[in-house]
């Protein structure tokens, strides 16, 4: 009788237990479940924050272009206006230095402005696709500034007669899986606008 008592008491024991082990399982899938939802709670919040910067920063790029183009069309007879020469200066990773390479293009649009004392410039800037859209369009601004400033401090350009825009990574010229892709893609492309 004894053991009988014994063996229906471990029973219990062991019942009881099972009960808690549920308990304790449920507990810390619930934590584990509240634990991944504020997880991707957090990421669709971050999603969201980065759709929206991306959005204001494509409001901000449409709007420098359309100043610049109203700038441009504010000049006195633009409507005889065409583009009278063309370049495209590149730079290096991460940078905005004019180097040789550079000041050798730079230089012939100098000289082409200095011809045609009517003349504008157009200076758009654009980068790889490296980085985040918000510093790309900063860096597109930079490397075109520099040219600009290039163009002021070597030919004595009036700074009113050049202009500035980046599109950053959004206009790439070489798609990621083409040969210096990145390399293509880091620059500034130079028009002189003149009466001819």
């Amino acid at each position: 009788m004894k053991s009988r008592l014994l063996l229906l008491a471990v029973m219990l024991l062991m019942i009881a237990g099972c009960g808690v082990n549920e308990d304790f399982v449920g507990q810390q899938i619930l934590e584990s479940e509240a634990r991944d939802a504020a997880k991707m709670e957090a990421i669709r919040a971050q999603a969201d924050a980065n759709a929206a910067e991306l959005t204001a920063l494509r409001n901000l790029a449409t709007e420098l272009e359309s100043k610049a183009d109203m700038a441009l069309n504010e000049a006195k007879g633009f409507e005889n206006y065409q583009i009278i020469w063309e370049g495209e200066v590149n730079f290096a990773y991460d940078s905005y230095e004019i180097d040789d390479i550079a000041a050798q293009i730079l230089n012939d649009a100098g000289a082409k402005m200095e011809a045609y004392p009517g003349s504008l410039a157009e200076f758009v800037g654009h980068t790889d696709a490296t980085g985040t859209a918000k510093y790309n369009i900063m860096l597109g601004e930079k490397r075109a500034g520099a040219a600009r400033r290039y163009l002021a401090d070597n030919y004595g350009i009036s700074l009113y007669r050049m202009f500035v825009l980046s599109y950053g990574e959004e206009k790439p010229v070489a798609l990621p899986d083409e040969r210096d892709a990145n390399s293509r893609n880091r620059r500034v492309k130079v028009r002189i606008w003149g009466n001819l």
